[in-house]
């Protein structure tokens, strides 16, 4: 049996998981590392008024020591430093954000033509590269930087396409769990980006900084070339066994012909907006407390700086490991057929949306228990690490042949909530940066949250929709019919059989 021989060895595709796990950590190193970087490159701030933390004006924990260390850190001489405003600065990081919203629906149409592997060794080098010369373009001018940060943007909003892309060859139906789980990669890139670019600038400056990511980029990129191909019959090191059980599991939904999208029918697929409008509140909630959170923790709880990057990247440890876990959870679910591919995305929203928006609601009641809101924050989106389930999985359910080109959509749209959730959060807050504008703005997501849950529950389905399968014209006595790709390996079968006579 198959099976038993695969079990001699470690499984291709458990190494195609690691890569893809290691490309989205990858991927979110490039994203974030203006972040940390951009605070060593710009002079520090020279206002001589103290701002005192809501959450800290009666606490004894926010003493002068703290005060000092505020004034003081930032001026530490970590290489050249440019006269940015904040509104430059904000300009900067948003860059990538532009570029990558732009790139995400054509990027999965871009990977089903020319092969997922290819797009993604495409974008990681070209990335390495405009990251290797950060440094020169900083010092020709921040436009310079800007454009540069666009473009590593626009090459990166192809690649979680393109991961999808591969799953949908690579993973067998029993196995998407699993897979998908890989995708959260990104939040271990977020965990370890700050603290490893921090040693960094403080040892060698922030000019390493950037040379350190693209070096490390560059250097991933040739072992994604050596590791991954676009499917199981192109690898050269797959053993017979697993390449026929990855194959035989999929011949039903995986079509080796290559065909444009049909976007007519996506766009009248009632499944495929239900799964848009989930995917934007789960993105909605994920941006928040990535651009929000640590402002909140800083500005709102009072923690020092050191101390919020810690805390800001805990909740996506946790949505790591739980996502991690309610993937195998829900692959062992399938493989069982206790519940269907319907039945598992919906009930699983409970976990992925609504719990999450349940808990920031809760968190609004607990004022400046910095304990709770810091653990109610964490748990939320640890929670939401069950999306692998829900709106990360649901594109291989509606269209494993396209499920680039789905998720390309869909996160396009959902990456605007990279912008509209600053907008929001600086609106609100322009006047006071205090605990009741922020109850609003949890009460916002919270309620995008629920709400896309809710419509993904009544109109979204974990069925293929028939679309899916590819059809080609083939020439009969009757003159030209249409087929589809199941009659194709039928053919082929049929000649490999006659040929053998």
């Amino acid at each position: 049996m198959a099976s038993v021989s695969m079990k001699k060895c470690i499984p291709l595709r458990a190494i195609i998981w690691i890569m893809c796990f290691t490309c989205t950590l990858f991927l979110y190193m490039l994203r974030i590392n203006l972040s940390i970087i951009i605070l060593a490159m710009v002079e520090p701030s020279q206002g001589n008024e103290t701002f005192v933390p809501e959450c800290r004006k009666t606490d004894n924990i926010y003493n002068d020591s703290i005060i000092a260390e505020a004034h003081n850190s930032g001026a530490e001489d970590y290489g050249t430093r440019y006269n940015w405003d904040s509104k430059l600065q904000g300009l900067l990081i948003s860059s990538y954000f532009w570029g990558f919203t732009l790139s995400g629906m054509p990027g999965g149409a871009l990977a089903e033509k020319f092969g997922p592997s290819k797009c993604v060794s495409v974008s990681f080098l070209v990335s390495g590269l405009l990251t290797l010369i950060a440094p020169w373009m900083a010092s020709l001018h921040p436009i310079a930087l800007m454009i540069s940060r666009f473009f590593i943007g626009l090459f990166g909003g192809v690649v979680f396409p393109s991961l999808h892309c591969l799953v949908a060859r690579w993973a067998p139906p029993d196995e998407k769990g699993k897979f998908i789980g890989a995708l959260l990669g990104g939040s271990l890139g977020t965990v370890i980006t700050w603290p490893l670019l921090g040693a960094i600038i403080e040892k060698f400056g922030w000019t390493w900084a950037f040379l350190g990511s693209g070096i490390i980029v560059i250097a991933w990129t040739l072992s994604w070339w050596f590791f991954v191909t676009d499917s199981p019959e192109q690898h050269r090191y797959i053993s017979d066994d697993e390449k026929n059980y990855i194959l035989d599991s999929l011949k039903d939904t995986i079509s080796n012909v290559k065909k444009f999208p049909p976007y007519k029918q996506i766009a009248l697929t009632v499944p495929f907006w239900a799964l848009l409008v989930l995917h934007f509140g789960n993105l909605w909630g994920l941006f928040f407390l990535m651009t929000a959170g640590p402002n909140f923790m800083s500005s709102v709880l009072g923690f020092t700086l050191g101390h919020t990057g810690i805390l800001a990247a805990l909740p996506y440890l946790a949505r790591l490991i739980f996502g991690i876990l309610f993937g195998q959870l829900g692959d062992f679910i399938l493989r069982k057929n206790f519940m269907t591919k319907t039945k598992i995305r919906k009930s699983f929203i409970f976990f992925s949306h609504i719990l999450p928006g349940i808990f920031l609601i809760i968190q609004t009641l607990l004022g400046c228990n910095i304990s709770w809101t810091i653990i109610l924050i964490t748990i939320s989106l640890g929670m939401n690490g069950a999306s692998t389930l829900t709106n990360l999985q649901n594109s291989q359910d509606l269209s494993p042949n396209f499920a680039g080109t789905l998720y390309g959509i869909i996160n396009c749209v959902g990456s605007t909530t990279g912008f509209i959730n600053p907008t929001i959060v600086g609106y609100i807050t322009a006047k006071n940066n205090g605990l009741d504008e922020w109850h609003t703005i949890f009460y916002i997501g919270s309620s995008v949250y629920i709400a896309s849950g809710i419509v993904f529950c009544i109109f979204g389905t974990g069925e293929t929709q028939p679309w899916n399968e590819i059809e080609v014209k083939k020439l009969s006595s009757n003159g030209i019919e249409n087929i589809g790709f199941d009659d194709i390996e039928n053919i082929k079968n049929d000649v490999t059989e006659n040929t053998k006579i």
